[in-house]
């Protein structure tokens, strides 16, 4: 995967919600899909797309929407996403693309046919010269487009087409997956996630006022809300990203805090060798590995003293670490 997952110095261009595509992206082949996650499987498609875009002397981009198709679809059911927005943006910029274009997926969207899709939106619309998709691809009004029906509706419009057979990690038969990233997080299995992905799941989100009982106990947390987050809850090793752009290793706790007040789940994180104020700051948090479930303790001394064990444990896990990280 290494060459897929070249940076380069070229800028970045990012086309957002009904903007017009810009004159750098013009004619560009885009990697289509949701790429919740952005994992090793999303990655061969982006290493497609830049080896298509190579050959034909064009830009090469990828083609997203939001919100989510499930959450248009389904707006009251909770999605567990592994990237939102902001971060499909940090990871593609890291990926040696020319750029990403941000479609608005709305009724007018979901109403449209596979042909129109094709000749009158990612032709007409967006002017692409060539696609990449996935093997499972559906497009089009009640997804009745295959990747079958994607490659002739592309030879009609005049564009290429590369259709990306599944992906799994080395040595497994299952393909890599969005739900099986969710399944690892949900378990609290980080390092399996991380492998999944290719680099270390993080979250964003800006750091909120609290009950300041972190404090009180001789650990000050930056805490910050999780929408929706199906991460299974315990302790966990992380490093963080602070709005400056430093970094620091940390202990984070996600949970509801039973010893407390068994409140709504809440990601508390303990920065090492740190002191300042983080309120309103948007903070980057990633996951190195998983240290022990969430406990409920008889007394506030017992949960202090485990919370020591906890930080050496983070510590240690850090120090031997080497997945990538996509905020750096």
């Amino acid at each position: 995967m290494a060459s897929g997952d070249a940076t380069a110095a070229r800028p970045f261009t990012i086309c957002r919600a009904d903007a017009p595509v810009p004159p750098a992206l013009a004619g560009a082949v885009a990697a289509i899909g949701n790429f919740d996650g952005v994992h090793l499987g999303h990655r061969v498609l982006v290493e497609s797309v830049r080896l298509a875009a190579a050959e034909a002397g064009r830009p090469a981009a990828v083609l997203t929407f939001e919100p989510h198709p499930r959450a248009y679809f389904m707006p009251d059911a909770p999605m567990f996403r592994l990237t939102g927005l902001a971060a499909k943006e940090i990871v593609f910029a890291h990926l040696g693309l020319d750029g990403l274009i941000v479609r608005r997926f709305d009724g007018a969207l979901a109403a449209t046919g596979a042909r129109a899709f094709v000749l009158d939106f990612l032709k007409g619309a967006l002017g692409l010269s060539g696609v990449v998709v996935g093997h499972d691809f559906h497009f089009g009004c009640g997804r009745e487009g295959t990747p079958t029906i994607l490659a002739e509706l592309c030879r009609e419009a005049g564009m290429s087409c590369r259709i990306v057979d599944p992906v799994a990690l080395g040595g497994e038969t299952e393909p890599v997956s969005s739900s099986a990233i969710r399944a690892a997080l949900g378990a609290g299995d980080v390092t399996r996630a991380n492998a999944l992905l290719g680099y270390r799941w993080f979250v964003l989100g800006p750091v909120q006022h609290g009950d300041k009982r972190g404090r009180q106990l001789g650990f000050p947390t930056a805490n910050v809300r999780l929408p929706d987050c199906g991460l299974a809850h315990g302790i966990y090793a992380v490093r963080v990203r602070l709005g400056s752009g430093q970094f620091y290793d940390g202990v984070a706790s996600y949970g509801r805090r039973p010893t407390f007040d068994d409140g709504a789940p809440l990601l508390e994180t303990y920065l090492f060798d740190f002191s300042g104020d983080l309120y309103g700051q948007e903070i980057a948090v990633e996951f190195v590995g998983y240290i022990r479930g969430e406990e409920r303790f008889d007394s506030a001394d017992a949960l202090v003293a485990r919370m020591h064990i906890d930080a050496s444990a983070a510590r240690a896990l850090l120090a031997s670490d080497e997945t990538r990280s996509m905020l750096t």
